[in-house]
């Protein structure tokens, strides 16, 4: 039996590929190792999304091929995409397999070992064809129902090495869900790279969501990140259903209009807000975690302390901060007041420290409340942790008569200061 690993960066949607290639080799009679162990097989899912993810990447690829000389050490993803004739090149490479290719990577390694010279490119294109997920890294159950973006944002390299937006059958969606609730999947996840965006054959992404909280079976459903433009209060009213997660990631990127306007993006500062408050009025504890990028060109002192109101005042649960980072072929790169890094450092440090707070702030308004926690993970020392419907990371002590992807009813007690904070819970009946 030969041994494979993964490793994956950046998205979601990257996420739910890897697990889909993973449980597929499990199924071939591969065994799947940690990627800090010695393999056979190395299969790095990369990400091109910033400079830093491009570093992280290849330090990635070089960390595949120094555990072991001899394997086959396949890459893929958006790197592969956007720098597919230079990973060519690379000796540390046995094949560069893009994104639309990516799930006839079984296919290409069952071709190598049997003494064949599989060629990437000769494989079908089909950003769907991903066999149902069985066995993977996360409790939670990842469903791809989108790929690709017609949004061309000025800074984004996405619709380069992801394509023009394609939304994915809803029959096949949710035969997909079916089965992997029959699998034993607990919480079902939504991905896509625009899944707002969701058009098949009539059926948009409201539709789609009410299709699958009509399905039978003890579950839930959680929206991954998503745009805001093209809400409707349709769509909003859909949280009322117990089986949506009151929890959106909502891709805000600048709280300024001048920048939003540069950026190309399809909703104001204004609309944000509104949808914004349009929940928390409706569901006052609802929580919203977000995106924000500083520096981006010409952002101003003033620019960038309207951003810094803004997350102050919509008290996000959590904010990922991206320093600006030039992609090659954007229209970005090619515009003046290009900001400079200590700037950069400086207002990404300001609102990571906004983050920390708001995050310690909603989670405190939510201590004494309680919540249904899927059981992730149980560490050697019997402390249980997982997530609640409104995605607040919990742990329970003393949780040994707790099992994996087992929900479990739970009261909010304190918060537990680390690295990353978590909320104590206590069991209730």
């Amino acid at each position: 039996m030969k041994k494979i690993a993964f490793k994956t960066l950046g998205c979601r949607l990257n996420q739910y590929e890897t697990d889909a290639l993973a449980s597929r080799f499990h199924a071939g009679s591969y065994e799947v190792v940690d990627f800090d162990e010695q393999a056979d097989v190395y299969v790095v899912n990369t990400c091109t999304v910033t400079n830093q993810s491009d570093q992280k990447s290849r330090q990635t690829i070089h960390q595949a091929r120094r555990r072991n000389n001899d394997a086959l050490v396949v890459v893929t993803g958006c790197m592969a995409n956007n720098y597919k004739e230079s990973l060519l090149e690379s000796k540390s490479i046995n094949y560069v397999v893009d994104n639309e290719r990516k799930s006839a990577i079984y296919s290409i390694i069952e071709e190598h070992y049997r003494g064949q010279v599989p060629d990437p490119e000769g494989f079908d294109a089909d950003v769907f064809s991903y066999e149902t997920a069985t066995k993977t890294f996360h409790t939670r159950s990842m469903i791809k129902i989108q790929d690709g973006c017609d949004n061309f944002c000025t800074f984004c390299i996405i619709p380069k090495v992801r394509g023009r937006a394609v939304s994915r059958p809803k029959n096949e969606i949710l035969d997909n869900i079916r089965q992997v609730l029959g699998h034993g999947f607990r919480e079902v996840v939504l991905t896509g790279v625009n899944i707002g965006r969701y058009d098949s054959e009539g059926t948009n992404f409201e539709q789609l969501v009410e299709s699958i909280l009509e399905l039978p079976g003890d579950f839930r459903l959680r929206i991954s990140s998503i745009e805001p433009d093209g809400f409707s209060n349709r769509f909003l009213e859909l949280f009322d259903h117990p089986k949506l997660t009151p929890h959106l990631h909502l891709c805000l990127q600048s709280g300024s209009e001048a920048v939003l306007l540069r950026m190309r993006r399809m909703y104001t500062a204004r609309e944000f807000r509104q949808i914004a408050e349009t929940l928390r009025s409706r569901y006052p504890n609802f929580n919203l975690t977000t995106d924000i990028i500083v520096g981006f060109p010409g952002e101003s002192d003033d620019e960038f302390a309207q951003t810094v109101q803004m997350a102050k005042e919509l008290r996000f649960s959590h904010i990922h901060t991206f320093k600006y980072s030039v992609r090659s072929g954007t229209r970005a790169e090619r515009m003046p007041a290009q900001v400079s890094e200590k700037i950069k450092n400086q207002r990404s440090e300001i609102i990571r420290k906004i983050a920390i707070e708001s995050k310690i702030a909603y989670f405190n308004s939510m201590l004494g409340s309680t919540q249904r926690m899927l059981v992730e993970r149980i560490t050697d020392s019997h402390t249980a942790r997982g997530y609640g419907e409104h995605y607040i990371p919990i742990r329970i002590e003393n949780a040994a008569h707790l099992s994996r992807n087992q929900f479990v009813n739970v009261r909010l007690e304190s918060i537990y200061m680390a690295e990353e904070p978590e909320v104590i819970a206590t069991i209730i009946d």
